[in-house]
Protein backbone atom coordinates (compact mmCIF):
# COMPACT_ATOMS: atom_id res chain seq x y z
CA UNK A 1 0.00 0.00 0.00
CA UNK A 2 2.82 2.33 0.87
CA UNK A 3 4.14 1.63 -2.83
CA UNK A 4 0.83 2.34 -4.05
CA UNK A 5 0.52 5.93 -2.47
CA UNK A 6 4.15 6.81 -3.48
CA UNK A 7 3.43 5.63 -7.42
CA UNK A 8 0.10 7.71 -7.41
CA UNK A 9 1.70 10.49 -5.57
CA UNK A 10 4.40 10.81 -8.70
CA UNK A 11 2.18 10.80 -11.64
CA UNK A 12 -0.59 13.47 -10.37
CA UNK A 13 2.41 15.91 -8.53
CA UNK A 14 5.10 17.59 -10.54
CA UNK A 15 7.39 18.14 -7.51
CA UNK A 16 6.84 14.67 -6.32
CA UNK A 17 7.03 13.28 -9.69
CA UNK A 18 10.72 14.61 -9.82
CA UNK A 19 11.28 13.44 -6.40
CA UNK A 20 10.31 10.62 -7.16
CA UNK A 21 12.89 10.04 -10.40
CA UNK A 22 15.93 10.90 -7.91
CA UNK A 23 14.81 8.51 -5.00
CA UNK A 24 16.43 5.15 -5.32
CA UNK A 25 14.17 2.20 -5.64
CA UNK A 26 15.03 -0.02 -3.02
CA UNK A 27 11.62 -2.34 -2.27
CA UNK A 28 11.16 -4.70 -5.35
CA UNK A 29 7.72 -3.90 -5.01
CA UNK A 30 7.66 -0.67 -6.73
CA UNK A 31 9.69 -2.53 -9.49
CA UNK A 32 5.66 -3.83 -11.47
CA UNK A 33 3.84 -0.85 -10.75
CA UNK A 34 6.77 1.43 -12.33
CA UNK A 35 7.16 -0.69 -15.32
CA UNK A 36 3.20 -0.63 -15.80
CA UNK A 37 3.18 2.80 -16.15
CA UNK A 38 2.24 4.32 -19.41
CA UNK A 39 4.92 6.82 -20.77
CA UNK A 40 2.76 8.26 -23.62
CA UNK A 41 1.09 10.04 -20.22
CA UNK A 42 1.27 14.08 -21.27
CA UNK A 43 4.30 16.17 -19.19
CA UNK A 44 2.02 19.18 -17.21
CA UNK A 45 5.59 20.19 -15.80
CA UNK A 46 7.97 20.26 -18.69
CA UNK A 47 7.93 22.94 -21.32
CA UNK A 48 8.74 20.32 -24.38
CA UNK A 49 6.02 20.38 -26.41
CA UNK A 50 4.17 17.68 -27.65
CA UNK A 51 5.17 16.10 -31.25
CA UNK A 52 2.63 17.53 -33.94
CA UNK A 53 1.33 15.32 -36.67
CA UNK A 54 3.32 14.78 -39.80
CA UNK A 55 2.72 16.82 -42.61
CA UNK A 56 0.75 14.97 -45.36
CA UNK A 57 2.52 13.80 -48.43
CA UNK A 58 2.62 15.59 -51.38
CA UNK A 59 0.50 14.90 -54.47
CA UNK A 60 2.00 12.32 -57.09
CA UNK A 61 0.14 15.13 -59.99
CA UNK A 62 2.08 17.92 -58.23
CA UNK A 63 4.06 18.81 -61.83
CA UNK A 64 1.34 17.33 -64.18
CA UNK A 65 -1.88 17.67 -62.10
CA UNK A 66 -4.29 17.36 -65.40
CA UNK A 67 -3.35 13.90 -65.55
CA UNK A 68 -5.40 13.33 -62.17
CA UNK A 69 -8.87 14.51 -63.99
CA UNK A 70 -7.89 11.81 -66.49
CA UNK A 71 -7.54 8.85 -63.50
CA UNK A 72 -9.37 6.17 -62.57
CA UNK A 73 -9.59 7.45 -58.55
CA UNK A 74 -10.94 10.68 -60.01
CA UNK A 75 -13.48 9.11 -61.71
CA UNK A 76 -14.50 6.76 -58.92
CA UNK A 77 -14.56 9.43 -56.48
CA UNK A 78 -16.79 12.37 -58.91
CA UNK A 79 -17.97 10.38 -61.80
CA UNK A 80 -19.15 12.62 -64.33
CA UNK A 81 -20.31 15.43 -62.13
CA UNK A 82 -18.44 18.68 -61.27
CA UNK A 83 -16.11 18.62 -57.92
CA UNK A 84 -18.28 21.09 -55.85
CA UNK A 85 -21.49 18.92 -57.05
CA UNK A 86 -23.08 18.33 -53.50
CA UNK A 87 -21.22 19.57 -51.70
CA UNK A 88 -22.78 21.68 -48.10
CA UNK A 89 -20.86 23.47 -45.68
CA UNK A 90 -21.77 22.72 -42.06
CA UNK A 91 -23.41 25.67 -40.19
CA UNK A 92 -24.93 26.91 -37.43
CA UNK A 93 -29.00 27.13 -38.05
CA UNK A 94 -31.56 26.91 -41.02
CA UNK A 95 -30.18 29.67 -42.71
CA UNK A 96 -26.51 28.98 -44.55
CA UNK A 97 -24.28 32.18 -44.66
CA UNK A 98 -24.40 34.94 -47.11
CA UNK A 99 -20.32 34.23 -47.86
CA UNK A 100 -17.61 31.69 -48.35
CA UNK A 101 -14.72 30.97 -45.57
CA UNK A 102 -11.80 33.05 -46.28
CA UNK A 103 -9.20 29.86 -46.36
CA UNK A 104 -9.90 26.42 -45.42
CA UNK A 105 -6.97 26.58 -43.49
CA UNK A 106 -6.18 27.14 -39.61
CA UNK A 107 -3.06 27.28 -37.84
CA UNK A 108 -1.41 24.95 -40.63
CA UNK A 109 -4.47 22.92 -40.57
CA UNK A 110 -7.41 21.95 -41.92
CA UNK A 111 -10.86 22.64 -40.71
CA UNK A 112 -13.47 20.48 -40.48
CA UNK A 113 -15.66 20.43 -43.75
CA UNK A 114 -12.97 22.18 -46.80
CA UNK A 115 -13.96 23.59 -49.58
CA UNK A 116 -14.30 21.10 -52.58
CA UNK A 117 -10.86 22.42 -53.56
CA UNK A 118 -9.07 22.38 -50.36
CA UNK A 119 -10.33 18.75 -48.74
CA UNK A 120 -8.64 16.65 -52.33
CA UNK A 121 -4.73 17.16 -52.11
CA UNK A 122 -4.79 16.25 -55.45
CA UNK A 123 -7.26 19.02 -57.21
CA UNK A 124 -4.44 21.53 -57.72
CA UNK A 125 -5.59 24.67 -59.51
CA UNK A 126 -2.86 25.74 -62.56
CA UNK A 127 -3.72 27.40 -65.64
CA UNK A 128 -2.71 24.27 -67.19
CA UNK A 129 -5.94 22.08 -65.49
CA UNK A 130 -8.52 23.36 -68.19
CA UNK A 131 -11.02 20.81 -67.22
CA UNK A 132 -10.79 21.64 -63.63
CA UNK A 133 -11.18 25.56 -64.33
CA UNK A 134 -13.76 24.57 -67.03
CA UNK A 135 -15.90 23.14 -64.38
CA UNK A 136 -16.12 26.53 -62.25
CA UNK A 137 -17.40 28.66 -65.61
CA UNK A 138 -21.07 29.24 -66.84
CA UNK A 139 -21.22 27.19 -69.90
CA UNK A 140 -23.61 29.93 -71.22
CA UNK A 141 -22.83 33.65 -70.53
CA UNK A 142 -18.77 32.56 -69.63
CA UNK A 143 -18.97 34.01 -66.23
CA UNK A 144 -17.02 32.25 -63.29
CA UNK A 145 -19.52 31.07 -60.64
CA UNK A 146 -19.98 33.21 -57.24
CA UNK A 147 -18.31 31.19 -54.52
CA UNK A 148 -21.48 30.93 -52.62
CA UNK A 149 -22.56 28.79 -56.17
CA UNK A 150 -19.64 26.53 -55.95
CA UNK A 151 -18.71 26.97 -51.90
CA UNK A 152 -15.26 27.04 -52.50
CA UNK A 153 -13.11 29.56 -50.12
CA UNK A 154 -12.08 32.72 -50.79
CA UNK A 155 -8.72 32.32 -51.41
CA UNK A 156 -9.14 29.26 -53.82
CA UNK A 157 -11.29 31.54 -55.59
CA UNK A 158 -8.72 34.28 -56.26
CA UNK A 159 -6.72 31.55 -57.64
CA UNK A 160 -9.27 30.20 -59.37
CA UNK A 161 -9.71 33.62 -61.31
CA UNK A 162 -6.61 34.03 -61.88
CA UNK A 163 -5.92 31.00 -63.40
CA UNK A 164 -8.80 31.21 -65.49
CA UNK A 165 -7.48 34.64 -66.83
CA UNK A 166 -4.12 33.26 -67.77
CA UNK A 167 -5.37 29.92 -69.27
CA UNK A 168 -7.60 32.52 -71.60
CA UNK A 169 -4.46 34.44 -72.44
CA UNK A 170 -2.54 31.70 -73.46
CA UNK A 171 -5.62 30.58 -75.20
CA UNK A 172 -6.33 27.30 -73.62
CA UNK A 173 -9.74 28.23 -72.87
CA UNK A 174 -12.32 30.03 -74.86
CA UNK A 175 -12.91 33.42 -74.30
CA UNK A 176 -17.00 33.56 -74.42
CA UNK A 177 -18.81 36.39 -75.30
CA UNK A 178 -22.28 36.63 -74.29
CA UNK A 179 -24.93 37.13 -77.75
CA UNK A 180 -27.29 40.30 -77.58
CA UNK A 181 -30.12 40.40 -79.36
CA UNK A 182 -30.41 43.35 -80.86
CA UNK A 183 -33.64 45.12 -79.99
CA UNK A 184 -35.51 46.27 -83.39
CA UNK A 185 -37.28 49.44 -81.88
CA UNK A 186 -33.84 51.07 -81.25
CA UNK A 187 -31.92 50.08 -85.18
CA UNK A 188 -35.32 51.21 -86.74
CA UNK A 189 -34.83 51.87 -90.61
CA UNK A 190 -38.48 53.51 -91.10
CA UNK A 191 -36.90 57.06 -90.30
CA UNK A 192 -36.45 59.50 -92.70
CA UNK A 193 -32.63 59.72 -92.01
CA UNK A 194 -31.70 56.01 -92.23
CA UNK A 195 -34.22 55.13 -95.26
CA UNK A 196 -33.46 55.15 -98.47
CA UNK A 197 -30.79 58.06 -99.94
CA UNK A 198 -33.18 61.08 -101.39
CA UNK A 199 -32.38 62.12 -104.82
CA UNK A 200 -30.04 64.90 -105.43
CA UNK A 201 -31.16 68.65 -105.02
CA UNK A 202 -31.26 69.08 -108.96
CA UNK A 203 -33.35 66.10 -109.53
CA UNK A 204 -36.11 67.65 -107.19
CA UNK A 205 -36.66 71.07 -108.77
CA UNK A 206 -35.21 74.09 -107.96
CA UNK A 207 -35.53 75.94 -104.18
CA UNK A 208 -36.15 72.53 -102.76
CA UNK A 209 -33.80 71.03 -99.96
CA UNK A 210 -32.60 67.88 -100.04
CA UNK A 211 -33.91 66.51 -96.68
CA UNK A 212 -37.33 67.52 -95.85
CA UNK A 213 -36.28 68.67 -92.16
CA UNK A 214 -34.14 71.68 -94.08
CA UNK A 215 -37.22 73.30 -95.85
CA UNK A 216 -38.78 76.07 -94.50
CA UNK A 217 -41.19 75.38 -92.21
CA UNK A 218 -43.69 78.17 -90.78
CA UNK A 219 -43.25 78.82 -87.20
CA UNK A 220 -46.65 79.47 -84.70
CA UNK A 221 -47.78 82.61 -84.86
CA UNK A 222 -47.99 83.25 -81.09
CA UNK A 223 -44.50 82.69 -80.82
CA UNK A 224 -43.83 84.83 -83.60
CA UNK A 225 -45.61 87.87 -81.61
CA UNK A 226 -44.12 86.55 -78.20
CA UNK A 227 -40.28 86.86 -80.11
CA UNK A 228 -41.49 90.35 -82.05
CA UNK A 229 -42.23 91.94 -78.28
CA UNK A 230 -38.95 90.86 -76.58
CA UNK A 231 -37.03 91.87 -79.31
CA UNK A 232 -39.08 94.93 -80.57
CA UNK A 233 -36.23 97.54 -80.32
CA UNK A 234 -33.67 95.67 -82.04
CA UNK A 235 -35.94 94.33 -84.92
CA UNK A 236 -36.31 95.78 -88.43
CA UNK A 237 -39.15 97.42 -89.47
CA UNK A 238 -41.26 95.86 -91.91
CA UNK A 239 -39.50 92.48 -91.67
CA UNK A 240 -41.54 89.56 -93.52
CA UNK A 241 -42.47 86.44 -91.48
CA UNK A 242 -41.83 84.39 -94.63
CA UNK A 243 -38.54 84.11 -96.33
CA UNK A 244 -38.11 85.60 -99.30
CA UNK A 245 -38.22 83.56 -102.64
CA UNK A 246 -35.48 82.68 -104.32
CA UNK A 247 -36.38 83.86 -107.35
CA UNK A 248 -36.83 87.67 -106.12
CA UNK A 249 -33.20 87.97 -105.23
Amino acid sequence: MRHYVIVRIAMTSCRATARFRTARVTSPRALPLLTSLPRDLPRFCSTQETPKDPPPPPSPYQDRPWEYLESEEYRATYGDKPVWHGYRRNHKGSVPPQRTRKACLRRGKHVGNPCPICRDRNLLVDFRNVKLLDQFICPHSGVIFHPIHTGICMQQHKRLSQAIAQAQDHGLLWLQVPFVPVPEEDFSNQHAAVGKTPPAPALKGPGRAWYPWYEWQQPPAAEVARIRRLYHGFLKENYPDTPPSPSGK
